[in-house]
């Protein structure tokens, strides 16, 4: 069997025979350097396998609801993770159902006693309400990817057996199983391996034993609704979050784009804790988190599998995390009897085809994009106005993109500009940084909604600016 090296891997080789011919100073020194960093990775390794033995042995099985043998079935049971020494790592690409429950003691027939006569509605401690998060995410050991899907809780589907609603009643009216079978459908039949469920009381719990995030929160956030006893007051800029700011971020919603903004928010949040928490040290602390959170924990993953999808994220570079979500637009005032998200089928058969491998007539069917289709949003975040922009501007539509707009500044101060693939088409929105011939490509959908490609500007805009319009000039 061939073994993949990652890039990390290949560059520390590379790094180690470039230096083996040079002379150490002190070569007593030296060994005793490398004596202890061997020691101090046995001992990463030793106590993580030691820690991870211990909640096999002694916690609480980490599935809690207790399935019938059809609903097993929804799910792939075949082995993720390799055995033995190699239990930490990814061994084929794998399908994960993440659900993110809010649940009050309405949700739920069998409330807690000590809830029913409060005058406010708590969340409770069970998974048996609606999801109010919904995410597929994807991780490739071929391809060195986490392709992260979000699913507007708000999407209108078909739910077997139940009829057409909102897609986050799934799991009141069937579970997991249920879940994964109606958003299978909703994506073109795309295989479902594994489901986590985790409540909104074990969220902040993992944020805190994470050691919060820091994230730029966009605006000023001040909501409170005595019913679920909610309170949210955050101020606009850069700052470390703790447990409890972290949800009051992730459940905001009174703004113009309601799920879909908190799904954008739900993106950057996501995003920040990949960058600060993935290192190789989160897989020793694993054991420990999950002690914290375990209980508000529902999952059909065993740890070993847990510990080989984090492994695989410690590894993965930045650039090929991928976060996306199920195209399609709000419903109109008046065109059912709530308010929906309406999911696209051309644009769910594209992006499936793309990110997903599961390959349809609908996607087969579908031409290369050309830039004069592709809807282009300028967002900017260097104070400049329409006037300053032109340059930019008039460099698309040179290049064929006639579809070019500019939209709200980005209220984040940036020093690289985001190449923001909208709606998953990475191909597009390199072709634009290159050439533009400055920013980075993201291939996530915290950008604007109606675009195909939003670019977000940044300091570096500024430095490409004058060249821009010398190339520009008749």
């Amino acid at each position: 069997m061939t073994i993949q090296r990652t890039s990390a891997e290949e560059n520390q080789s590379g790094n180690v025979a470039k230096n083996s011919n040079k002379k150490i100073p002190n070569s007593k020194t030296g060994r005793w350097l490398w004596f202890w960093v061997g020691m101090s990775g046995i001992a990463m390794v030793s106590a993580t396998a030691g820690a991870l033995l211990a909640v096999s042995l002694t916690s609480t099985p980490l599935q809690q609801a207790q399935l019938s043998p059809q609903e097993e079935a929804v799910f792939d049971g075949d082995r993720i993770s390799g055995s033995g020494l190699k239990f930490t790592q990814l061994t084929r690409p794998v399908n994960i159902l993440v659900m993110g429950m809010s649940v009050l003691p309405p949700d739920i027939q069998n409330a807690p006693e000590e809830t029913k006569n409060l005058g406010y509605h708590p969340q409770v401690n069970s998974f048996d309400g609606l999801a109010d998060v919904m995410l597929l995410i994807k991780f490739d050991p071929e391809t060195k990817k986490v392709t992260m899907l979000s699913i507007p809780r708000d999407t209108r589907t078909e739910i077997e057996g139940h009829g057409v609603k909102k897609i986050n009643h799934a799991n009141i009216d069937g579970g997991p199983a249920l879940t994964a079978k109606t958003i299978s459908n909703l994506l073109n039949g795309v295989a479902i391996d594994r489901y986590i469920r985790i409540n909104v009381l074990g969220v902040a719990k993992l944020i805190d034993a994470l050691g919060g995030v820091t994230v730029f929160v966009p605006k000023d956030m001040k909501y409170q609704d005595e019913s679920q006893h909610l309170y949210i007051n955050l101020k606009a800029g850069k700052q470390h979050l703790n447990g409890d700011q972290t949800l009051q971020l992730l459940r905001y919603r009174r703004d113009e784009l309601g799920d879909i903004g908190r799904i954008q928010r739900q993106q950057m949040v996501l995003r920040a804790l990949m960058e600060q928490s993935l290192n190789p040290s989160t897989v020793a602390q694993l054991p420990k988190v999950l002690d914290v959170v375990k209980e508000h924990i529902d999952t059909n993953l065993n740890v070993e599998e847990l510990v080989a999808l984090v492994g695989f994220g410690v590894r993965t570079n930045r650039s090929n995390m991928q976060m996306l979500m199920v195209p399609g637009r709000f419903s109109e005032k008046n065109e059912y009897d709530a308010s929906y998200w309406l999911p696209s089928k051309q644009g769910i058969a594209k992006l499936m085809a793309q990110h997903f491998g599961v390959e349809s007539q609908q996607a087969q069917e579908q031409e290369t994009t050309e830039p004069g289709s592709l809807r282009v949003a300028i967002q900017d975040s260097t104070g400049g106005d329409y006037n300053t922009l032109r340059p930019l501007i008039r460099t698309l539509e040179k290049a064929g993109y006639r579809n070019v707009y500019v939209t709200k500044p980005w209220t984040e101060p940036l020093d690289v500009s985001n190449i923001v693939a909208q709606q998953g088409d990475g191909n597009s929105a390199a072709s634009i940084r290159d050439l533009l011939g400055f920013g980075e490509v993201r291939v996530e959908s915290t950008g604007n909604i109606a675009s195909d490609i939003s670019i977000q500007l940044g300091k570096d805009w500024l430095q490409q600016k004058a060249l821009l319009e010398k190339s520009t000039q008749p």
